[in-house]
């Protein structure tokens, strides 16, 4: 079921890992009705490799009075991390601390531990061999792999917008010194923009890069404006894998709504973009060009499971940007690499669910609204929208024309659904108008539920099936 952790968890940025027989989740860590990114600890949760329903965690993995940035009684905030099994067996976390008393775009840091969960201690910042700390490119959200004992280390940050135009080029590069805390000769110097995604590989030290970061996949900036990766363009959230003899490079792209990927048979060089795996709005999902939930940001994996492959992915919650939560989807790979885009569903890896019992209303992989809520930092807006109160997911403040869609049911062994809800709205659920919070239900064996608000206000509780 999705979101695959517990209800009032918020784990966003998702990199999956299997190390000895269990798979780890290691994401930022994000709260309820939060006014920032990443404001808690990071926790890492883990489940044996055949059953993905059951997760746990150990506690904290790594505090943030643990990094060095963290001065003057003010903690960093923890961004997007992954997490690499080094040669000497030891396990090591890369991410960018932001927040209070660092500056954007900083270093990228290292922790470490003799254990995939933690906990881990600081260990230092990704360096030169001259022992100053590396700045190529925009350090953010880094990935990291071991290729047969060579480390590979990829990042960066891309923007969703074009800033290659000549006349305005010396404000855009003053622009991006601004926004990258970097100098303009940092900015003109970047080859072929400081808005790209880059790679290098690493010592043993696993701290010391061997070479400059170069680029290898292009952001709106620099890509062919007549080529399919122009239109999903690299902007963050770098993750990379190796499946059979393709390298898969899965990012967020300048649409800030989809995972999309590309590959090479080399680490560092010859990436294609190839396609979208998942929108957390179902854009592109079969044609669809309509927004079906109020989403924003994305971040994910993929990874081979017992044989099978997913996608990790987050969707918002509470209407801002800071209040993420991961899902997990099934996704297929032709022979030739490719992976066709999947739909966002409540059932998630189950396939279906069995209507049966009791469901939180805040599991709705669909929540449309006629007048379209575009997401983003900032405060939470008082609009249709997946939130917290009292330690419970709803879905509130619906209000005429909105549409909660539920994929998938098991409707075969169920005779009615009750809809506890609270407000004054005509509803209609899969075409029937709801009378008494009470309806009979097609026994489809695998059926969408779909509710929608004629009129009025309401806040949805909770699914009930008898």
């Amino acid at each position: 079921m999705n979101p695959i952790l517990a209800l009032n968890e918020y784990i966003p940025d998702v990199e999956a890992h299997v190390f000895d027989g269990r798979v780890y989740l290691y994401g930022s860590h994000d709260k309820a009705n939060s006014k920032r990114f990443c404001v808690q600890d990071y926790v890492f949760y883990s489940s044996k490799v055949d059953d993905l329903k059951n997760w746990t965690n150990n506690g904290i993995s790594y505090l943030k009075t643990e990094d060095p940035h963290s001065i003057n009684s003010e903690s960093v905030d923890y961004y997007a991390p992954d997490c690499v099994k080094g040669n000497d067996g030891k396990y090591y976390l890369y991410y960018v601390a932001m927040g209070p008393n660092t500056i954007g775009f900083g270093p990228i840091s290292v922790a470490i531990s003799d254990k995939p969960d933690g906990p881990f201690k600081y260990y230092g910042d990704l360096k030169y061999p001259d022992g100053s700390i590396v700045r190529d490119f925009l350090t953010n959200d880094p990935a990291v792999i071991n290729d047969n004992g060579h480390i590979y280390l990829y990042y960066g940050w891309g923007l969703g917008r074009d800033f290659r135009n000549k006349l305005l080029k010396p404000l855009y590069d003053f622009a991006l010194s601004k926004i990258g805390r970097r100098t303009l000769k940092e900015i003109k110097e970047a080859n072929p923009s400081v808005l790209s995604c880059c790679v290098s590989e690493l010592e043993d030290d696993m701290l010391t890069i061997k070479y400059k970061p170069k680029a290898i996949l292009d952001s709106k900036t620099t890509a062919d404006k007549n080529s399919k990766l122009y239109h999903h363009p690299f902007y963050e959230a770098a993750s990379i894998r190796k499946i059979k003899d393709l390298y898969y490079l899965v990012y967020s792209s300048g649409e800030n709504n989809e995972l999309a990927y590309a590959t090479s048979k080399y680490p560092d060089h010859d990436f294609r973009y190839r396609g979208v795996i998942i929108s957390n709005s179902d854009l592109g999902y079969k044609g669809n060009k309509k927004p079906k939930n109020n989403s924003s940001t994305i971040h994910g994996s993929i990874e081979c499971i017992n044989d099978k492959y997913y996608v990790f992915y987050h969707r918002s919650t509470n209407n801002t940007d800071y209040s993420r939560q991961v899902c997990m989807e099934e996704i297929e790979i032709s022979d030739d690499g490719y992976i066709e885009q999947v739909e966002m569903t409540s059932s998630g890896i189950d396939k279906v669910l069995r209507a049966k019992g009791i469901y939180s209303a805040g599991i709705c992989c669909n929540l449309i609204s006629e007048k379209p809520i575009k997401l983003g930092i900032g405060k939470q807006q008082e609009m249709p929208r997946i939130t917290e109160i009292d330690n419970k997911l709803i879905v509130k403040d619906l209000n005429s024309g909105c549409i909660v869609i539920y994929k998938y049911f098991d409707l075969s062994n169920t005779d009615k659904l009750i809809l506890n809800y609270q407000g004054e709205a005509k509803i209609k659920i899969n075409n029937i108008l709801l009378k008494n919070k009470e309806v009979i239900l097609n026994k489809d064996k695998k059926s969408e539920i779909k509710i929608e608000i004629i009129e009025g206000k309401c806040d949805i509780e909770s699914l009930e099936f008898i």
